[in-house]
């Protein structure tokens, strides 16, 4: 599939991706390696910020927004990561993304996502998670551990290279895009990885939006169960709402309240994926394989900044401390920073990559869908 791919070979002392090789800092401006030229202090002083990128991810943005005004049944999010794949092929903006507007991009899937993140706190009350009653409560977790475990296989059994695996089966358990930017933040995986891994939930989950209501009659659901079936079982908060819509008010709630269970677990998963990467890196170190003597090195912290800064926002919500009025505007700021930060990931996708390497990543879509979609339907019948 023309969407998703792998990363078609890794290159010596680097995380390989699927896009073209990047130059090295010292590389002249032909993509030679720099031997017969030097680099200056006025050389690097022309090395672009982030501002360009940063204006095209707003352009992006502002282009998502009106295609949502315009088509209700596209999801924002779901609209921002497209647009980004299409500006990275086009001739202008292709340029740009892959050049000087790449520093500004990358800041806009990593940060930006981070503050999107928090802000998704402010949509969880723990008095409404409660209300759901403690079998749906159990069934949830059940359902996230159920496909978070059977993808990771299903990716490892396929060969998938780098965190394609686990940032697929994050994506694929709790909330989308923005699990699989959490996650991939918090273990330092390549960008590319990231960006392909959201393409793929991204095509399933806006699959997922179609698919699912031409199934509420024929598999015998009431609107709650319906509901509680696509909360359970589709990515993103914006495709749930999509989706859930379709069979009423009714659905609509309970969708979103179950999907907000998920997106409680991203905490300690983000926490838990944290702790393993710095387990990871001490016994490199005591193993001779880290870094050179005196090289500075970065470990990830035990628990990241923003996911900190998630539960407090739920904290914030269940104390009942900002009014109904401010808890719009931050959903729309939400929104808006989530889908900035999207179509920074989506700029990283190279087509023609994928192309070549995309079935396997494909394959494991299409079977942890199935997979999502069987748990959380029996988890909903043995539930209402």
């Amino acid at each position: 599939m023309a969407l998703l791919g792998e990363r078609p070979g890794k290159t010596a002392g680097s995380g390989a991706g699927t896009g073209p090789p990047a130059r090295s800092p010292a590389a002249g401006a032909d993509g030679s390696g720099g031997t017969g030229r030097c680099t200056g202090p006025r050389e690097r002083r022309r090395t672009p910020g982030p501002l360009p990128g940063l204006a095209l991810a707003c352009c992006g943005t502002a282009a998502a927004w009106t295609v949502h005004r315009l088509l209700p049944g596209v999801p924002m999010l779901t609209a921002a990561v497209v647009l980004g794949v299409v500006a990275a092929h086009l001739p202008g903006t292709g340029r740009l993304s892959g050049g000087p507007g790449r520093p500004g991009l990358s800041l806009a899937g990593k940060r930006l996502m981070r503050i999107g993140v928090v802000l998704l706190g402010l949509e969880l009350s723990l008095g409404d998670v409660l209300g759901l009653g403690w079998a749906t409560f159990a069934m949830v977790p059940a359902v996230v551990a159920a496909t978070f475990a059977g993808t990771l296989w299903l990716g490892r059994r396929l060969g998938l290279p780098g965190d394609q695996p686990l940032l697929v089966a994050t994506g694929y358990s709790i909330c989308g895009a923005s699990a699989i930017g959490a996650v991939g933040e918090a273990r330092g995986s390549d960008e590319r990885d990231a960006a392909a891994s959201v393409a793929l939930v991204t095509l399933c989950g806006t699959l997922a939006v179609v698919v699912l209501p031409l199934l509420h009659h024929p598999l015998g659901l009431d609107d709650t169960g319906f509901g509680r079936w696509v909360g359970a079982g589709v990515h993103d908060v914006g495709q749930v709402v999509a989706a859930a819509r379709t069979a009423g008010p009714e659905a609509l709630g309970e969708a979103v309240l179950v999907k907000l269970v998920r997106v409680l677990l991203l905490a300690p998963l983000v926490a838990a994926v944290a702790v393993a990467a710095a387990r990871r890196g001490r016994r490199r170190d005591a193993e001779g394989r880290g870094p050179a003597a005196g090289a500075r090195t970065r470990r990830p912290p035990l628990v990241p900044l923003f996911v900190a800064g998630f539960l407090a926002a739920v904290a914030v919500r269940t104390a009942g401390l900002l009014p109904a009025g401010a808890l719009a505007a931050t959903a729309t700021v939400r929104e808006f920073v989530l889908a900035t930060a999207l179509f920074g990931l989506g700029s990283a996708v190279h087509l023609p990559s994928l192309a070549r390497t995309g079935r396997r990543l494909a394959l494991l879509g299409a079977l942890s869908w199935a997979v999502v979609a069987g748990v959380s339907y029996a988890g909903v019948l043995l539930t209402t």
